[in-house]
Parts: C-alpha cells; sequence; structure tokens
C-alpha cells in the first residue's frame, strides 16, 4: 500500500477541514488505517484509527473524542478524517498510516508499517 494525503490547510478555530488519504495496492481493504499527527516541536501522536473489520470498529484519542470522525470507503481506496470544532492545538501536519494483518486497535507509531507524507492543518485563534 503507498498512501497519499491531502485536504489540509488554513482555518479559524471553531471551523472544519476534511482530510483524505489515497491508497494504492491491492491490501487496503485489509489494512487497519489510521491518523496521527506532529506539531512543531513533539513527538508523532496518535489521532484516530479504523479497522477493516466488516464493523469498521473506530477509536479516537481523548482531546479530539466527539470533535473528529474517522471513515473509510473501500471502494475508493480512502479513508476520510472529519475535523469539527477545531482548535489551535490541533495545528500540526497530519499522517496517514496504514497497518495490514488482523484487525485490532493499534495506537503506536510503531504499529504502523506504511505511512502517506503529510498535509499541514494549521488553525488561527
Amino acid at each position: 500500500v503507498q498512501l497519499q494525503a491531502s485536504g489540509g490547510g488554513l482555518v479559524q478555530a471553531g471551523g472544519s477541514l476534511r482530510l483524505s488519504c489515497a491508497a494504492s495496492g491491492r491490501t487496503f481493504s485489509r489494512s487497519n488505517m489510521a491518523w496521527f499527527r506532529q506539531a512543531p516541536g513533539k513527538e508523532r501522536e496518535f489521532v484516530a484509527t479504523i479497522t477493516w473489520s466488516r464493523d469498521g470498529s473506530t477509536y479516537y484519542a481523548d482531546s479530539v473524542k466527539g470533535r473528529f470522525t474517522i471513515s473509510r470507503d473501500n471502494a475508493k481506496n480512502t479513508v476520510y478524517l472529519q475535523m469539527n470544532s477545531l482548535k489551535p492545538e490541533d495545528t500540526a501536519v497530519y499522517y496517514c498510516a496504514a497497518r495490514a494483518g488482523s484487525f485490532a486497535v493499534w495506537r503506536a507509531v510503531d504499529d504502523y508499517t506504511t505511512w502517506g507524507q503529510g498535509t499541514l492543518v494549521t488553525v488561527s485563534s
């Protein structure tokens, strides 16, 4: 799987953005997908994940729960991150990641084997 993230930009606090991550390759439908983010001077952190199981189980970091929604469209080989009620502290480069194999909630950077190039989200106050 190769990943291409897009959809970042500049938005005011309280606004919304939708990030997309397009995947190439035949293993997308059997890959757990996730979004991470990295703010300047900070380590990369987990944001959200969705499994490839039939029910597409999702899991979120506490900091984004209730504001962000991860989803996937296997027909389009794409995973999305809908971000609402954005805050200045959400400013970061956002990365999508993939892990093929058994479905589970994977939250560590080292759990994922494939990464997109990142897309910058800037939230102004």
